[in-house]
């Protein structure tokens, strides 16, 4: 691996070629906060899709095209007079120094070398400093970012609105833990599943789309509150379902194009007998 001082040369080169693609390039010249936020979304998900699939290759360059989207924000808004890269950085340190009293001193938010002086002045700090697990840690953070200048003003304010519906649902029930609102035994969770599974069902029967819709959004909140529960990831969960059903659907696709016989002419009974050949190659199913 490369030393600091190699990577911090690295990081001072991006800045260098995008200072020249900035000036001379007439793509980069003419980009936008606007026009770059769709490209910044869908690197990002590209990023997400490399490290969903364990790729660290793939990782490493999405990882660079998100840092470019990241150095060309920052180059925008210094040429707006608003801030710079330098202005995001020892910003992040300071939040990230402020949000760890366990590890730093809160006097040392603005110190270019902090070291790490576990201990508090205040009774608030003083707890804080007493974290020495994850859960902890995390339980102090959302307290603490509701005490910054330019914090959250609520515990749910938190979460953005434009995420992804099943993170965005996990990430809500997970800052409610954070501050105690939260099952006291995991178990108790099924109770509410069936409760909510049993009124969409209702609902269904009885034809009533906007109800229906309601409990479906109910019962699939509760299934991702007890995924929470027992820590597993319900996104990282579904991505794993989706690839598997792309995967086993190929593999009836690919069948019918060897034989000649189009999807739509093929029996239920075919497709299901395909279905199954796939799932018997797969392991660790």
């Amino acid at each position: 691996m490369h030393t600091r001082e190699e990577q911090m040369q690295a990081f001072g080169r991006l800045l260098d070629v995008l200072d020249q693609l900035r000036e001379k390039c007439p793509w980069d010249r003419k980009q936008t906060n606007e026009s770059l936020r769709p490209n910044t979304i869908e690197e990002t998900y590209e990023l997400c899709d490399a490290l969903a699939r364990g790729d660290q290759h793939d990782t490493m360059k999405e990882l660079g095209d998100v840092m470019m989207h990241l150095c060309f924000y920052a180059k925008i808004g210094q040429e707006q007079g608003a801030f710079d890269i330098y202005d995001v950085l020892r910003h992040q340190a300071d939040k990230l120094i402020f949000r760890h009293p366990h590890i730093y001193h809160p006097s040392q938010v603005g110190q270019d070398h902090p070291r790490p002086l576990p201990y508090g002045e205040t009774d608030d700090e003083r707890e804080f400093a007493k974290a020495s697990t994850a859960d902890q840690v995390l339980q102090n953070w959302e307290q603490i970012k509701l005490k910054e200048k330019d914090g959250n003003k609520t515990v749910l304010s938190g979460v953005p609105a434009a995420l992804p519906s099943v993170i965005k649902a996990y990430r809500i029930q997970d800052k409610a833990r954070n501050v105690g609102f939260d099952w006291q035994q995991r178990d108790d969770v099924w109770d509410k599943v069936r409760e909510e599974l049993g009124e969409l069902e209702a609902e269904l029967k009885r034809e009533d789309k906007e109800k229906s819709t309601n409990e479906l959004g109910d019962f699939l909140f509760s299934v991702i509150n007890a995924a929470r529960l027992y820590k597993l990831n319900p996104d990282n969960a579904l991505e794993r379902t989706n690839a598997k059903f792309i995967r086993r659907f190929n593999y009836i696709e690919q069948h019918s194009i060897r034989v000649g016989k189009p999807l739509t002419e093929m029996s239920l009974e075919e497709m299901d007998r395909l279905w199954n050949e796939a799932k018997s190659q797969e392991t660790n199913e």
